[in-house]
């Protein structure tokens, strides 16, 4: 099972060069990605006068988190992995493809990263707030819940099959365009309900910079089940025992 695979790891691998480039792959990775997407729905409010919210709205944040991502996770995958998601990083711990102290340095990482870029946001735009995450008329927690939880299961499971599987050839050329346009498809469905983050990170930034935090555990709680599920579900039904290769401290 893909739980006793999970490593704690040594307290000197906080100081290893290799884990604090990661680190700071995952912390600039997270301002390239939050800057775009964030910054794509200020312009969208600007540009309406901060209209109501449209289907122009939602198709044009879907395209500029996907190729957002798609960039982000490219220029880090070499240094990092490319995770740029809390959610991300959790699900490869609990595949045990990535120990516990250097996933707590990418989580580190990714959420400062988030807040930067918000804080970037608001200066470069004079004072305009970042949007914060927040559910729809006549969407429950637990609606949210279950849209975090599914929509997270596709974002990781996609991360496995195009990133992680060790059997993945020549598919893991194409890992940073599927995770994007996974990440691009989702909104388009959740984002009407409930933002659609997938990402605590993502979520995180905006709700430091307006101190705004109804409901914000959904955004937390719901990406982490999610990764989980999709871990554990891809590690022991489509890699299993013998397709895992010892820990190293350049892991995934």
């Amino acid at each position: 099972m893909a739980m006793y695979r999970i490593a704690i790891g040594s307290p000197a691998e906080a100081a290893q060069p290799d884990a604090i480039r990661a680190a700071f792959a995952e912390f600039f990775s997270m301002i390239i990605f939050v800057f775009v997407g964030e910054g794509s729905g200020m312009a969208y409010s600007k540009l309406t006068d901060n209209g109501p919210a449209t289907p122009t709205g939602l198709i044009l944040a879907s395209l500029s988190h996907a190729f957002g991502l798609f960039v982000a996770v490219s220029v880090g995958a070499v240094h990092s992995g490319g995770h740029v998601n809390p959610a991300v990083t959790f699900g490869a711990f609990i595949g045990g493809n990535i120990t516990l102290l250097r996933s707590i340095l990418y989580w580190i990482a990714q959420l400062l990263g988030s807040v930067v870029a918000c804080i970037l946001l608001k200066s470069a735009t004079g004072g305009m707030e970042t949007s914060g995450f927040s559910l729809s008329p006549g969407v429950s927690v637990w609606n949210a819940l279950i849209f975090e939880v599914v929509m997270t299961f596709g974002l990781v499971y996609t991360v496995y099959a195009t990133a992680v599987d060790p059997k993945k050839g020549n598919v893991g050329i194409v890992a940073p365009i599927a995770i994007g346009l996974i990440v691009g498809a989702n909104i388009l469905v959740g984002g009407a309900f409930d933002g659609a983050s997938m990402n605590p990170a993502v979520s995180f930034g905006p709700a430091v910079v307006t101190w705004q935090w109804t409901h914000h555990w959904v955004y937390w709680a719901g990406p982490f089940i999610g990764a989980a599920i999709a871990a554990i579900i891809y590690d022991n039904i489509f890699i299993g025992d013998d397709g895992h290769e010892p820990l190293s401290s350049s892991d995934f």
